[in-house]
Parts: C-alpha cells; structure tokens; sequence
C-alpha cells in the first residue's frame, strides 16, 4: 500500500513553495514554522525523497520536489474548489458576487447587467473589480472573484465564453502634432510622441502589452484621466470606441491616420474560476452577460 500524505501536508508544501519560505508559509496557513517544518519531513520520510535542497540559507526545491509541487497544487486547488462547491449549495443563494471585469467592457451594457442581477437577487451584495490586464487574471486565479470578463486571453486551466468583440481606436486631440502632419502616418510616426497608457491593476504585471509602442509615456491608473490628458493634446493612445464615444462626436479627439494598426481589434470573454463550484446568483449572472452582449452585437 502506497504511503499516503495527508491534505495538510501537501498544503504545508504548496505554501512554502508559493510564500517564498517556512515562515512565510507557516504566516500563510496560520500555522507554526515547526508544523510546516515536520510536515515537509513526513512527506520526504514517506516518499524517500528530498523535497528541498539548500543553497546556502535558501530552499529550493529538487527535481523530485517540483514534480512533487505540480501534483500537490493540483490536489490542493481541487480540494479548495470542492471546499467551496459544498459551501455554495449550503448556503444556497450567495450573499454576495464578486466581479472582476477587464476596463474594456463596455460600462452601460455591463450597468445594464448588474441591474437586472440586482433585482432578480435583491438580497445579494455585489462588488465590481474593474481591472486591467493581469488585474483580471489574478482575481480569477486567486478564488477571490465568482466570475470574470477577460480580455484576449484565458487564464492556463481555465476555459470561457467568448461575449463580445471590441475595437479600440487611435486617436489624438486635433491640435496633436500627429495630425498636424497632414498625411497618413506610421508606427515609427508615433514613436516621437507621447504615448497615453492605464497602469496594469495587477500585482505582478508580468504579461506584456502589445499597447506599448512610444518611450516617452504617461502611465495612469483610469480611462478618465487618460481621456482627459488625450483631449487637452498631451499625447495618442488606443481606445476602445465604446470610452470616446462623446469626444470623437464633440471634435475633442479625433483619429489618427494610420497606415497600419488605426484599428486593433480584440475579444473579451466571460470565465468561472470553478463552473461546477459556481452558486445560482453567478450562474445568473453569466447567463445575464451572455444575453446582453447578443443583443449589443
């Protein structure tokens, strides 16, 4: 009979790996260091293999280990995700819905949504993460968001609906320089000006942006203020048309003329950490987006 490892042990594992050590990891789980500590033993006793090798003060894991952590994240999360499937048919509808929505959404269609969520759900408290990039990836990844709307790209593990398309657009304050060429313009045209970028909400910040053309830059943190500093001819940017909407109709922003990439073109996509976890509000919810993105196409 195999040796068997129990849940904890191979959480004690996982955390000490994703916390960066025993005494983050030990912080993490509540958890004494010489629990931590005692439960990295047993698994090496009972397996007869070393799970971590020291570099100095450091301990990093072995070859064995990393197989080892890629199966005991596996199990982990599967537990976690079961843990959290019972816990939404206890408790039958939620008592509240967290969102994480990449800021490309358009606003109203996703206003309309909460509101008829809202009154199909009245006791339910919703909260809304608008976020940006890897923000969305991070919430979903984390457990911390009941479902999101990514941007162009899905999670590794995970699968999802595609809701809409969007087009975002290039555009300048008509008193820009860009526009004062009088002719259509390149990529290399934009490199001399100041490019108008909205911060990436995530922590991590480790997906790249194709956004990113120009050096000289100004990084925000809201499409407000990236408008606002668009239409007072502080720089160019790419918005969706969804955002500009007022201020291409009013002459405050006006397209650029490029030869290529006037116009980028992406998908956004409605995705569950765990469907089988999802609770009835969530589910509700999905359906909802799915319903209005079809009647906005």
């Amino acid at each position: 009979m195999p040796p068997r490892i129990s849940l904890e042990q191979w959480q004690a594992l996982v955390a000490v790996v994703d916390a960066g050590g025993y005494a983050q990891a030990a912080d993490a789980l509540s958890k004494s260091q010489s629990t931590i500590s005692y439960a990295i033993r047993q698994i090496e006793e009972r397996l007869g293999v070393a799970v971590f090798a020291m570099d100095g003060r450091k301990a990093l894991l072995t070859d064995d280990g990393k197989i080892l952590y890629r199966r005991g994240k596996s199990l982990v999360g599967e537990a976690q995700r079961l843990e959290r499937a019972a816990a939404n048919l206890a408790k039958g509808r939620e008592q509240m819905l967290t969102l994480a929505v990449e800021s490309l959404f358009p606003t109203d269609l996703l206003l309309r949504c909460l509101d008829r969520i809202a009154g199909e759900f009245p006791e339910t408290r919703i909260e809304l993460h608008e976020s940006v990039v890897g923000g969305t990836d991070e919430l979903l990844l984390s457990g911390e968001a009941d479902l999101a709307i990514c941007a162009d790209h899905i999670p590794a593990g995970h699968v999802g609906d595609a809701l809409l398309r969007y087009c975002a657009i290039a555009a300048a304050a008509p008193s820009h320089p860009l526009h004062q060429m009088n002719r259509p313009l390149s990529l290399e045209d934009l490199k001399a000006h100041r490019h108008l970028v909205i911060r990436d909400s995530g922590r991590q910040r480790v997906r790249p942006s194709v956004w990113d053309v120009a050096e000289q830059r100004i990084t925000v943190s809201h499409k407000s203020t990236s408008i606002r500093a668009a239409c007072m001819g502080m720089g160019f940017a790419w918005y969706p048309q969804d955002w500009i909407r007022e201020q291409l109709a009013s002459g405050e922003l006006k397209p650029l003329p490029l030869l290529d990439g006037a116009q980028r073109w992406g998908a956004l996509y409605l995705v569950y950490p765990d469907p089988d976890a999802a609770g009835p509000g969530a589910r509700r919810l999905g359906q909802i987006l799915r319903e209005e993105s079809q009647k906005s196409e």
